[in-house]
């Protein structure tokens, strides 16, 4: 089996065992859901759900680990002759197709963690460690330190919030907005400085 192959075939269980958990817990409810049901659910073990989850909550919210690493790669790969701006921009409109093409996953993942305050306070940690890599990825970027300058770290949780914003009002308007235009009228904000709201 090749080394594709492989990675293919584990990003698929990964996905089996996200979307099991995501919809029987919008059915049932989380505490009615057990690791036992979600792989159950997803036919494999017991057993094999922790090689790919360390905990329920972890499943249903089904982000991959390895994301913010990748997200980095991405903006490392836009041309250096953009801003740090330019380049988020980028990889935001990326990821927001990719995310409104997933027409049921997201809505229902959504749906499920905005019914759940335990895993939206597991989101908010997950967006917290995104945004503290990405912080690091602008500081090596711009010559900057993230611990010390303004730039890297307020500049990672915008980009965190742009993201967010558009999530929250895709959701409110039934997904029937395009979600890459709401990720790039949220960039369009920042980049003129927030001016006033038209009436």
């Amino acid at each position: 089996m090749t080394t594709g192959l492989r990675e293919r075939k584990k990003q698929a269980t990964r996905a089996a065992l996200h979307e099991s958990a995501l919809r029987l817990v919008a059915e049932r409810g989380l505490d009615r859901v057990s690791v036992d049901d979600i792989a159950a659910d997803a036919d494999v073990s017991p057993r094999t759900f922790f090689n790919y989850f360390p905990s329920k909550d972890d499943a249903v919210i089904g982000l991959d680990p390895e994301h913010p690493l990748r997200l980095a790669e991405a903006l490392s790969a836009r041309p250096a002759t953009e801003t740090p701006v330019q380049a988020l921009r980028a990889v935001h409109a990326a990821e927001a197709a990719r995310m409104a093409a997933e027409t049921e996953l997201w809505p229902l993942r959504l749906q499920v963690v905005d019914a759940h305050p335990a895993l939206a306070a597991r989101l908010t940690a997950s967006f917290a460690r995104s945004e503290q890599v990405l912080a690091e990825w602008l500081a090596a970027r711009t010559g900057t330190r993230a611990e010390l300058d303004v730039q890297p770290t307020l500049l990672a949780a915008v980009q965190g919030s742009v993201m967010r914003s558009a999530l929250h009002r895709w959701r409110a308007g039934d997904y029937t907005a395009s979600l890459p235009a709401l990720v790039a009228e949220g960039w369009d904000q920042v980049e003129a400085g927030f001016p006033a709201p038209r009436h």
